[in-house]
């Protein structure tokens, strides 16, 4: 796990080796940077596989120079074969055999790797550079591409630095709705993320870029699998026990965080499989309905792993709320991102690696939006004009949840909903009230061969998953140098799900039923007979109280001014309403602090670099 550095621009030494400080926190185990015939490489190295210094990057194999960041957690098995090709190997690492497996394979060796990565390969007998993202976007890749220049970066404050980049408004909309800029977009104009399951060829001579997807889900009609239940269970059980067992590898000490919801109890349950007194990790907070740390040690104590317990207030956090955009250095607004880099602080005390739950609930339909989806989906088999006449009704209720229901089937399409409700249903304060989305992501949640409940998880996948989830968990590791891997993210088992019937996945309002009984073999049911949590901070009373300074400090209405695309009194009323309890605006409150530190660093960074020019 690491950083990558690469660009074909011209700089001096020295704004090269601050692009590789920018992000010392990904890799702060070596770092170097080579040129290379008109080609500039840089890596920061967190060692994990191999610790010694023969595996520093950039690397070089025969012709081939190459930076990597991620984990080939196939890669034995991968070396294994090439060497029965007469492939010859001086490291055991796995950056060598993505090298090997390049000769060997071409552009089809992504095809081969398991893992999360992003890498470039310079071919120094050919002048071209080839890269690629893994297929669900674990690993970040930005990239800026003009001519015959080309710059990547694992974070795209390194491109910014020398540069004059130019900030996106249609991606501060789209942030302002999906609390997230989504790929290919970046903040700026001038810098694009590469998608996930793609790779792509870099032309030095004459410039082209031309980008190919090696991966995608199956969009046909899906639910192919024609066995019993109980053929599912076992399949699925022998998937994830391989999927935990290749991420149990590392020559650095590992652990597993451990929430005590169904996804992560039943990866540290079957980690303590393989590991002998697996350390678990979770994080514990002082309000009620926030902490459920109780059950991870519930969890921990019946499986007999080592458990740490991390507290989290609001004075733990206040420090990192006020410097996220050094680690998120696009705006980010999921409040998860807070505890998250909380957990990771600490738990790189102890280990340097980090199995988790991740990808478990897109896969296999937990999240509380797929039942409150499926059970309004009759609802709009009724004309549009009834559906609001019941919700004008609705509406009349004080309660603000009534009122955002009422919205909701007020909408023309259910797919329009689910859009809504992971943007913003309530959307009065912004000035351009709608979604703008990509017509490929459109056509996943339009898709006739799947029923609803299929195409609002494989929309999930490709948009929440890999622009939410993997983004904070890529950040928050990496802002403290550890390694965090998701085995439910295992593009094997991501596949085999899109094949289950939905009843083997949600069945009688029960979800993730399949992962649930598979875990019931190893902790006992009753554990888990409670409503599901979500990871969330309790900003909502955090703003109304310890947070209340801090917020009006930062949203001023010279602060909103500032912000492109809001409607400031609008704006201005709903923190008023979510000051006096009214309604809970903190999901929108949030979006607009991280916005606006977002903001003021850009201005703060021009000026600095105008004072050095």
């Amino acid at each position: 796990m690491c950083g990558i550095y690469g660009s074909t621009f011209r700089y001096p030494d020295e704004v090269i080796a601050q692009k590789l400080d920018r992000v010392s926190f990904r890799g702060p185990d070596f770092s170097a940077f080579r040129h290379y015939d008109g080609i500039t490489l840089g890596h920061n190295r967190l060692s994990i596989i191999d610790l010694d210094p023969r595996s520093n990057q950039p690397f070089t194999y025969q012709h081939l120079r190459i930076v990597f960041n991620g984990e080939i957690f196939n890669y034995k098995d991968i070396k294994q074969v090439l060497a029965g090709k007469n492939y010859e190997f001086n490291t055991t690492s796995d950056t060598e055999v993505i090298c090997a497996a390049y000769l060997a394979y071409g552009a089809d060796c992504v095809k081969h790797f398991n893992g999360m990565f992003a890498f470039v390969i310079y071919n120094s007998i050919t002048k071209e550079l080839f890269g690629a993202r893994d297929r669900l976007g674990k690993k970040p890749f930005y990239y800026s591409h003009s001519g015959q220049s080309f710059e990547f970066a694992s974070q795209v404050s390194q491109i910014n630095i020398g540069r004059d980049l130019s900030t996106d408004e249609t991606a501060i909309h789209d942030f302002l709705m999906w609390s997230y800029v989504p790929e290919p977009k970046s903040i700026y104009n001038e810098v694009k993320k590469l998608e996930a399951g793609c790779s792509f060829k870099f032309d030095m001579y004459s410039g082209n870029l031309a980008i190919s997807r090696y991966w995608d889900l199956d969009y046909s009609a899906g639910n192919s699998f024609t066995g019993t239940y109980e053929d599912a269970k076992h399949q699925l059980s022998d998937l994830l026990n391989d999927a935990v067992k290749i991420r149990l590898f590392a020559d650095v000490p590992l652990g597993v965080f451990l929430s005590g919801g169904i996804d992560s109890s039943l990866i540290a349950a079957l980690a303590v499989k393989h590991v002998d007194r697996v350390k678990t990790f979770s994080i514990k907070f002082n309000e009620s309905g926030f902490d459920e740390s109780r059950y991870a040690e519930k969890v921990a104590r019946h499986l007999g792993t080592d458990h740490h317990t991390i507290s989290c207030n609001y004075n733990e956090g206040i420090d990192l709320i006020e410097n996220i955009s050094r680690y998120y250095d696009e705006p980010f607004a999921d409040s998860s991102a807070i505890p998250s880099l909380v957990l990771c602080k600490y738990t790189k005390n102890h280990v340097t690696v980090a199995l988790s739950g991740d990808a478990g609930d897109e896969g296999f339909l937990g999240y509380h939006r797929y039942r409150w989806i499926n059970d309004v989906n009759f609802l709009f088999n009724l004309p549009v004009g009834m559906r609001k006449a019941i919700a004008s009704l609705v509406h009349l209720s004080p309660k603000y949840r009534h009122k955002l229901i009422a919205m909701g089937i007020s909408i023309d399409k259910i797919e329009n909903l689910y859009t809504n409700m992971l943007g913003t249903l309530e959307n009065s304060w912004l000035l351009e009230k709608n979604l703008k989305l990509d017509e490929g992501m459109m056509r996943i949640l339009n898709n006739p061969n799947k029923p609803l409940l299929e195409r609002v998880s494989d929309f999930d996948i490709k948009t929440y998953l890999n622009g939410d989830i993997n983004t904070k968990v890529d950040r928050s590791s990496m802002a403290f140098s550890l390694e965090s891997r998701s085995p439910l993210m295992d593009y094997r088992i991501i596949e085999f799900s899109r094949t289950l019937p939905t009843s083997f996945k949600y069945n009688n309002g029960i979800q993730k039923r399949i992962l649930k009984d598979l875990l019931y073999q190893h902790v006992p049911k009753h554990f888990f007979d409670r409503p599901k949590a979500g990871f969330t901070m309790p900003l909502a009373t955090w703003f109304r109280s310890e947070l209340k300074d801090y917020l009006m400090d930062n949203l001023s209405e010279n602060d909103l001014k500032n912000i492109p695309g809001i409607n400031v009194p609008k704006t201005q009323e709903i923190i008023r309403e979510h000051l006096t309890g009214k309604w809970n605006r903190s999901a929108q409150i949030w979006k607009l602090l991280v916005l606006s530190q977002w903001l003021k660093g850009q201005k703060n960074s021009v000026k600095n670099q105008l004072a050095l020019a």
